[in-house]
């Protein structure tokens, strides 16, 4: 589901246009073909509420079908990522459910990491300050990170008597940062610093803060022209492959590379070679 003026309308499978989505519990920005997120609650350092998580949810679903977006970024405004949930807003409404309803948002949490998983396009989280909580798993569920030196990512779970493995967290941040790197911050609940975090390999680079926003919209600009098709089978596959043996990802990368063999970017990319220019990708 995706809103426009306020009303829900179903996209029924088709290709669509995300320039008209009107965002509710967080700001949207179209740069071109990126989708620029920002979560703007900045005088409580970006908190996520329950409306918040179910909308991001529905939007990242909405992008498998957007036309118009080729990659996002996803930011927070005023210095900071975003402090996870809401203490008043979300911790303290669910010390006073009963288990169904607490299994039900659990469940939701954890079908917005699917969805950003799920969507085509390649995401970047430019992480600037606290980013703690479900704002560290948001940056985690990215595909990429640039954070600065400032920047603080605590997966603080344990800190408020809850277990680690949270919206996939044991699953996906050992695969970025190792077992071990992992297990501490997650045991402990203590903050990464952002030098950490790129020495880690959480951080694909660390920028100035002031630079920061720019330096992911350049690279998220620049993924936006490249095989967006091609892009999209890349991060299926990536994320398909943590279950697979090496036989069956190399069987299922042949067959992934044959679906991107007859479609028009490569035959762009052939043709432009020839004649020594540069290709112009449309996705096709």
């Amino acid at each position: 589901m995706r809103y426009v003026h306020g009303e829900k309308q179903m996209l029924h499978g088709a290709r669509a246009a995300m320039a008209g989505y009107q965002a509710r519990h967080f700001s949207l920005e179209a740069r071109g073909a990126t989708a620029v997120v920002t979560l703007d609650r900045p005088e409580r350092k970006n908190p996520l509420t329950f409306e918040s998580y179910a909308e991001l949810r529905d939007f990242f679903r909405d992008l498998a079908y957007a036309e118009d977006i080729r990659t996002v970024v996803i930011q927070g405004a005023g210095g900071n990522f975003c402090s996870g949930g809401d203490v008043h807003d979300i911790i303290g409404p669910l010390t006073k459910l009963d288990m169904p309803s607490l299994l039900a948002f659990t469940r939701m949490t954890g079908d917005l990491v699917k969805a950003m998983r799920a969507c085509p396009q390649p995401i970047i989280a430019a992480v600037d300050g606290v980013c703690a909580g479900a704002g560290a798993i948001l940056a985690m569920a990215a595909d990429m990170r640039l954070g600065t030196a400032r920047s603080k990512t605590a997966f603080l779970f344990t800190r408020v008597g809850l277990a680690g493995c949270d919206m996939g967290a044991c699953a996906i941040l050992p695969r970025l940062i190792g077992q071990g790197r992992a297990s501490e911050l997650l045991y402990t609940g203590r903050a990464m610093s952002g030098d950490e975090g790129e020495r880690w390999g959480f951080f694909n680079r660390l920028c100035e803060p002031e630079a920061l926003l720019e330096e992911a919209c350049a690279l998220a600009a620049s993924l936006a022209q490249g095989p967006t098709f091609a892009h999209a089978m890349t991060k299926r596959m990536l994320h398909q492959e943590w279950n697979m043996s090496i036989e069956q990802a190399i069987e299922s990368e042949a067959q992934a590379q044959a679906i991107c063999m007859a479609t028009n970017d490569f035959h762009r990319a052939y043709h432009a070679f020839v004649a020594k220019q540069r290709p112009v990708f449309e996705g096709d």
